[in-house]
């Protein structure tokens, strides 16, 4: 059995050792937002945050985290208000979506250690693959949620997928008319 801390809830897993995490989260915890991809922790489709770090999951044995706190996409913001949410959802970046998870839990533990990257930066550190080629938008996407958790710039919410139209209606801003026609 291997004791560690998901998404702030303790868990014990009473699977092999050598299990690796991708699949305690996902089979065991049902925490299918750690995608699966390559097995070889190539494509980052898998990363979670663990104490602090950007790690692909398939990687690495739960015998090996004992004691350790694992962060997944799912603990982020549920409301959407985390920065990087933000930023991408404003960004429109998500295509296909099955990379996305992988990405932004890499990009939030550069985000916790780097308040002000450079793009330099956000491209050294996001080594994720992406199929759809996201990349030109996605290094503005993050160096943009850097801001808003700076509080340099905020964004309106974008509503959530499950609320109720007349609701999620309220909760946008009015644009502003359009200029006269000449």
């Amino acid at each position: 059995m291997t004791r560690f801390t998901v998404n702030n809830q303790p868990v014990e897993y009473r699977m092999a050792a050598d299990t690796p995490l991708l699949w305690a989260l996902r089979d065991a915890s049902n925490l299918t937002g750690t995608k699966h991809g390559c097995e070889s922790g190539d494509c980052g489709a898998c990363t979670v945050d663990i104490d602090g770090k950007a790690v692909r999951s398939c990687t690495v044995a739960i015998g090996g985290l004992e004691g350790s706190f694992v962060t997944t996409i799912e603990a982020l913001s549920r409301e959407r208000s985390h920065p990087l949410q933000q930023a991408f959802l404003a960004a429109n970046i998500v295509q296909c979506g099955f990379c996305v998870p992988g990405i932004i839990m890499t990009a939030q533990a550069l985000l916790r250690t780097n308040r002000n990257p450079t793009e330099e930066d956000v491209r050294r550190v996001l080594t994720n693959l992406c199929r759809c080629g996201i990349y030109p938008r996605l290094v503005d996407a993050v160096l943009q949620a850097a801001s808003i958790a700076r509080g340099d710039e905020t964004i309106a919410p974008t509503p959530r997928p499950d609320a109720d139209p007349a609701e999620a209606a309220r909760d946008v801003p009015a644009l502003a008319p359009p200029p006269p026609r000449r």
